[in-house]
């Protein structure tokens, strides 16, 4: 692990007090960016996320990905002692990460006007189910309800079948993307301008998938059409969809342009599609797409996966093998790219999770430690930074606060 990388957010402090996948990871990614993640966790059960699988006997495997770069404290901001110990760490810190329910955070003593008394410059990102207003705001929110809601579930899957849902956590990840862009975008706003006052930044769970899904409103909007289930990329581009090959592995391949159909047409030898007027535009071959399909099929059948690789990676066709987990660790892309690094872990000795990106030149980002265990940065935190006697410790301790 690169302890000695400082990354382009060092100086950053955040305070984590989310839980599960969407809002962590966004304070994830800022951690590998060299923000400073302190992330506070209920005493005794921590974070639900420490209970979620896959497991390995007794351990939590997605926590060593999830939480690397963060430290952990425990702090009970349910009882008045809490809550005055947070606000002396708000008046070290720059943002506070949540996602509880709207309303949570005030019902606590601990409303945004009074986490601004203790540091005007705090910035406060909220992620929750449905956003802080609006006639849902109340309602309960995880990923999967809020993929449905989002509109993208209603168009996954085939047409004579039930609509499906990712098999994870997909709008999570999604949604912590946007909280990692809307915290550097605050702290931007804030020091670039020179302000001495934070703000609030929310949004829904929902709206992290449907701000990606301009086609749909736009189409809806001027053509009155609701677009049904499609296992494949339907109604943009002609080819596209996935191929099986003579050795029975499954390719995916797209031409969204009608550049990359011409290569694909001169690498298939079917140049003629160029000047038939069913084929030789995306519009019509979207209208004649079973014929165009049947042909690509037919080419594609007939070799092995390998032949098919060489041979439109030549012609600068955009395709891929569809990688398994196990294909995806011997790959030497992701090998040479470091995707997947090595970490360690207090049981396993080493465990392996993604690699950080994107990849700065000048101040990269890196695993300076590994996940923590709970509570395991209540002395250095409480003691060391925030000034607290070794016997008040102690009585916290005794009084369930930490």
């Amino acid at each position: 692990m690169n302890t000695n990388q400082i990354g382009p957010l060092k100086g950053v402090k955040v305070l984590d007090v989310s839980t599960m996948i969407a809002a962590p990871f966004g304070a994830t990614l800022l951690g590998d960016m060299g923000a400073d993640i302190i992330k506070i966790e209920v005493p005794i059960k921590g974070d639900t996320l420490r209970n979620v699988g896959p497991w390995k006997g007794t351990e939590p495997l997605r926590w060593p990905g999830m939480s690397r770069n963060k430290r952990s404290v425990t702090l009970n901001l349910r009882e008045s002692e809490g809550q005055k110990l947070f606000l002396e760490l708000v008046k070290k810190s720059d943002v506070i990460i949540e996602n509880f329910r709207p309303g949570t955070l005030d019902k606590w003593n601990l409303n945004y006007d009074t986490l601004k008394k203790a540091n005007s410059k705090i910035i406060v990102v909220r992620v929750s189910g449905y956003g802080q207003t609006g006639p849902y705001r109340s309602k309960a929110g995880f990923g999967t309800p809020s993929t449905a809601f989002s509109g993208y579930t209603y168009i996954q899957g085939f047409k004579d079948r039930p609509p499906v849902t990712p098999s994870f956590s997909l709008t999570d990840y999604v949604t912590g993307i946007f909280v990692a862009f809307a915290t550097s975008s605050a702290l931007y706003y804030r020091d670039v301008n020179e302000i001495d006052e934070g703000q609030e930044v929310e949004m829904g769970l929902y709206e992290s998938m449907f701000r990606m899904m301009e086609f749909l409103i736009a189409e809806y909007d001027q053509l009155n059409k609701v677009r049904e289930r499609s296992p494949i990329l339907a109604g943009h581009s002609s080819p596209a969809g996935t191929y099986k090959t003579k050795d029975g592995k499954y390719l995916v391949l797209v031409t969204s342009t009608d550049q990359t159909f011409e290569r694909l047409a001169k690498a298939i030898g079917r140049e003629d599609m160029l000047l038939d007027p069913k084929f030789y535009t995306n519009s019509v071959r979207l209208e004649n797409d079973a014929e165009v399909q049947q042909i690509v099929e037919s080419w594609i059948e007939s070799r092995t996966s390998e032949e098919v690789m060489e041979i439109l990676d030549e012609a600068g066709v955009p395709i891929s093998p569809i990688l398994s987990i196990q294909d995806i660790f011997e790959n030497p892309q992701y090998q040479s790219r470091q995707n997947i690094v090595e970490v360690e872990h207090p049981k396993f000795g080493t465990v392996k999770v993604p690699g950080v990106v994107p990849k700065f030149s000048k101040t990269p980002g890196s695993i300076r430690f590994r996940a923590p265990k709970l509570g395991e940065h209540n002395h250095e935190v409480y003691v060391n930074e925030l000034g607290i006697t070794e016997s008040k410790l102690q009585e916290f301790v005794s009084k369930g606060i930490i």
